[in-house]
């Protein structure tokens, strides 16, 4: 069973881990199977956030109850996210916070920003990532955004599914913490091995 972590459902705004959770299932987003994530890792449950997303009144509701969660005086100026999974939940949490909302692409396998986007040096940067697994691409997009010129203060997710796993260097606000077990591909229950295997992510790699 799919659950938040911690003892009681916290208020995120106006909006418990309950509420937050209702809202996945509205949207179809709980799936079951057995799924290999962007990280190369094999679990029985898969988010899929871009059909949270799809809803664009859904989408700002979670947004702007996630703003809510970011202190002001982190005097965030941009939003960078990373392509493809952050576009949708940077841009919202652009306008919840605001401030100009820009992401970062892989044309030649490592992020960059382009299409015009630009950072001032120094700029406080938001990095908004739907879901965090092993905060491996976080790790690569605040890389990114360092040689872009900006300085990430602070990283957000709508959900934070990294058991405790993922580490920042700066302060992280996900809007909802789930522990979903996952599996190296050498480790996997023969119980989800005997299930075929999809790729649900965005990601080849």
């Amino acid at each position: 069973m799919l659950r938040a972590r911690g003892a009681a459902p916290k208020p995120h705004a106006t909006m418990t881990d309950d509420e937050i959770l209702s809202e996945f299932r509205a949207a179809e987003a709980l799936l079951e199977g057995h799924f290999i994530l962007s990280s190369g890792r094999h679990s029985p449950r898969y988010l899929q956030c871009a059909r949270v997303l799809m809803d664009a009144r859904r989408a700002a509701r979670l947004c702007e109850a996630l703003a809510a969660t970011i202190p002001a005086d982190l005097a965030i100026a941009a939003v960078v996210s990373p392509a493809m999974g952050g576009v949708i939940v940077g841009h919202e949490m652009g306008r919840a916070l605001n401030v100009p909302a820009m992401f970062l692409e892989r044309p030649t396998g490592t992020f960059e920003l382009r299409r015009g986007f630009r950072l001032e040096p120094g700029t406080r940067v938001l990095m908004m990532e739907d879901v965090v697994t092993t905060g491996l691409s976080s790790r690569e997009a605040t890389a990114a955004i360092a040689v872009a010129g900006g300085e990430v203060v602070a990283a957000a997710a709508l959900v934070d599914r990294s058991n405790g796993a993922a580490r920042f260097d700066v302060p992280f606000y996900p809007l909802i913490r789930l522990d979903v077990p996952s599996y190296e591909a050498d480790a996997v229950p023969p119980e989800l091995a005997a299930i075929p295997a999809i790729k649900p992510g965005s990601r080849a790699a």
